[in-house]
């Protein structure tokens, strides 16, 4: 059975974008973080990552970068509220494993929910975390969506370069 929206990953990466679960309307056409409220491709650039913006049709350009996106659960859903803590729990075997596989240097939890159940802790902090996950150097950004009313564009720029910044090195 396919996922409903497939993982964009390759053996190896720099950095693979670990989101919450599909949206809706990203599971619906196939891409993801699609939707004008959405910062995510718009972040990614400003913060260095990528040369240019990159659209959400295109999210697959990504490895090209060295880049890849995931999602810790896969049922799509309307928003993060509609996902129980114990949903990110039941995955976490499983997530880590898909992890271990594909070997990416670093794994960027988007939101603190998904990675604070996943380890069992309930006070996870932003930024590079001390435990590693899977074998990847753990990190924590805000989440992108225009929902995520506590940051701002600045704000998301800022964290996500200090991930950018320290990968480039």
């Amino acid at each position: 059975m396919s996922k409903p929206l497939p993982d964009i990953v390759a053996p190896g990466l720099s950095v693979v974008f670990c989101g919450l679960n599909p949206g809706l309307s990203a599971a619906a056409e196939g891409h993801h973080f699609v939707g004008r409220s959405n910062r995510f491709w718009r972040v990614l650039h400003l913060a260095g990552f990528t040369p240019h913006l990159i659209a959400a049709e295109d999210d697959a350009s990504l490895l090209d970068y060295g880049l890849g996106i995931t999602s810790v659960v896969e049922r799509p859903t309307a928003g993060v509220d509609d996902l129980a803590r114990s949903e990110f729990v039941d995955a976490a075997a499983g997530f880590e494993t898909w992890v271990r596989h594909w070997k990416p240097a670093y794994l960027a939890f988007l939101g603190k929910a998904a990675y604070g159940a996943m380890i069992g802790r309930r006070d996870v902090g932003w930024g590079r975390q001390v435990e590693p996950f899977g074998g990847a150097i753990a990190w924590v950004l805000p989440n992108p969506s225009g929902r995520n009313l506590a940051f701002n564009l600045d704000a998301l720029v800022a964290a996500y370069r200090e991930l950018a910044v320290e990968t480039s090195t």
